[in-house]
């Protein structure tokens, strides 16, 4: 398969080279610039989950383009970007897509269905890394788990080009995990996101966050407070809101902290994240900026958000 990874982000690079290793061919999209700007190659620091957290050191040569034209070969283009960025990588692969099938891997508050509405709904797949880390430079720092997400959105596809997203994964040593709401799946786990990283930014890092039971339960108190906006979004609750909701706070506040906590892969990528430089105020702040100024539009209070306002605005 011939893939285009749209950017070079982390999501892009670790996944791109686990699907280079499995045979595929892969380049990268970046801006007008960035080609010089970020070098031929990319420098791996990272830990495979699929080789239950094996160590991976290397220096992997890449190839980025500058341009994109309607008449590309590509089967496949996987566009993982900040959830702000989406709407304008949307912009720019309309008219562009070709016959390509167009994985959008990665988070999303807007209505999925709306963000991606001009690009053919039967070329679109979508999907959710299970990765974490970021850039130095040119050294990508972090890793991936065994697992990846993919779903199902109103009119996305569920035949062929889903099928063949899928085995592109399984092919390459993932395993594959399916979500058929995935709209609401992907608006708990923003909420999810906007209240961890709200009290990781008030604590003022990753480890005085896990070192304080209140911290994290504060993390649980607000995820709980912005359920009902998930509904009034149109999203339909699941299991993971019904656990943040019902259980008593310390108790989820203790699973949380043990599993970020531990000597795991999910707790070394948080820490990554962190030591890259990408829980700053802006990236760390988006999510909770989002999901106040949606419940401010709707007139439905978050007091326990609008407190912590001074922290990610």
């Amino acid at each position: 398969m011939k893939i285009l990874m749209f950017g070079r982000g982390m999501i892009a690079s670790v996944y791109g080279w686990a699907f280079e290793k499995a045979g595929h061919q892969v380049e990268f999209y970046v801006r007008p610039g960035r080609a010089a700007q970020h070098g031929p190659e990319i420098e791996l620091s990272i830990r495979d989950g699929r080789e239950k957290g094996a160590e991976v050191s290397e220096r992997w040569p890449v190839t980025l383009r500058e341009e994109l034209a309607p008449g590309h070969d590509f089967d496949l283009v996987l566009v993982s970007v900040n959830p702000d960025q989406l709407a304008g990588a949307v912009e720019f692969l309309t008219g562009r897509v070709g016959t390509a099938t167009v994985l959008v891997f990665g988070n999303v508050w807007a209505d999925p269905a709306e963000v991606v509405s001009s690009l053919p709904a039967d070329q679109v797949v979508w999907g959710f890394p299970g990765a974490g880390g970021g850039f130095t430079g040119s050294r990508v720092s972090g890793g991936m788990l065994k697992n990846v997400f993919l779903g199902y959105v109103d009119g996305s596809n569920r035949g062929l080009r889903h099928e063949a997203v899928r085995d592109l994964f399984t092919g390459a040593g993932f395993s594959v995990s399916r979500v058929r709401d995935f709209r609401s799946w992907l608006w708990f786990h923003y909420i999810l996101d906007a209240g961890m990283l709200t009290e990781v930014l008030a604590a003022g890092s990753v480890d005085a966050y896990l070192g304080s039971p209140e911290a994290v339960s504060g993390s649980v108190l607000l995820v709980r407070e912005m359920v009902p906006l998930l509904k009034a979004k149109g999203g339909t609750p699941r299991i993971g809101a019904a656990l943040m909701t019902y259980l008593p706070a310390g108790l989820v506040s203790f699973v949380l902290r043990k599993t970020l906590g531990g000597d795991n892969l999910a707790a070394f990528f948080f820490r990554q994240i962190e030591r890259t430089g990408h829980l700053d105020r802006h990236l760390a702040g988006l999510y909770s900026r989002d999901v106040l100024a949606e419940a401010r539009e709707r007139g439905i209070r978050l007091p326990r958000l609008e407190a912590r306002e001074p922290v990610f605005a």
